[in-house]
């Protein structure tokens, strides 16, 4: 596929988001100083992304080489690059993780599941189960992608009530679920002080 040539900016203008040319001294002071913090901080997460990528390949062909190892010492071939793997330091002090773990989606069976805790919560409404609602519809709510929040789905199935309905429901949440890949992912811990106990070096924005 030929890459579409990009037509420069003309020394002095700036684009504005519809695509025009304008003037940059008709550009308000306010405006310029976002353009500059939103380019700033992009380029040094546009960095990190790639430096996480780097460090996610490195880790997995790390670990794969460790295994690989391991069976030659034993002439036995392993897997390599899948299954779950932890490497720790010497001293336990340091711990990482590759995690091969299912990517899901829901089956058509999801809407039956729906239906049937629908009704039990129509039957419930006059009680003190008010909250159940909540749960459902949060669950049941579709993401900007229009795909249903996987754990939220999951987490009803945690709830457990003696309702003949409500474990109907759960077997067709249980029957809905389909597995259409894997996904690989590489997690640290740290130990706690002396203790067994690990917590993990967070790699995601929402955890720092």
């Amino acid at each position: 596929m030929t890459q579409q040539n990009i037509p420069e900016i003309p020394p002095g203008y700036m684009k504005n988001a519809r695509g025009h040319l304008v003037p940059r001294d008709q550009v308000r002071e306010q405006d310029l100083l976002r353009d500059e913090t939103a380019r700033r901080l992009t380029a040094k997460a546009i960095a990190l992304n790639a430096a996480l990528k780097a460090f996610k390949d490195e880790s997995l062909a790390d670990i794969a080489d460790l295994v690989k190892i391991a069976g030659e010492r034993y002439d036995v071939t392993l897997g390599g690059e899948k299954g779950n793997v932890s490497v720790t330091t010497y001293d336990g002090e340091f711990r990482v993780q590759r995690v091969v773990a299912d990517r899901i989606e829901f089956t058509e069976e999801i809407e039956a599941a729906k239906a049937l805790i629908h009704g039990c919560i129509a039957r419930w409404s006059e009680g003190a189960d008010a909250n159940i609602r909540v749960i459902v519809d949060r669950a049941f709510a579709a993401d900007s992608k229009g795909q249903l929040k996987t754990a939220a789905v999951l987490d009803l199935m945690r709830v457990q009530i003696d309702d003949g309905e409500w474990k109907r429901a759960m077997e067709a949440i249980r029957g809905s679920i389909q597995a259409v890949g894997t996904a690989t992912y590489v997690r640290v811990y740290r130990r706690v002080g002396a203790s067994g106990q690990y917590e993990a070096v967070p790699l995601d924005l929402a955890a720092v």
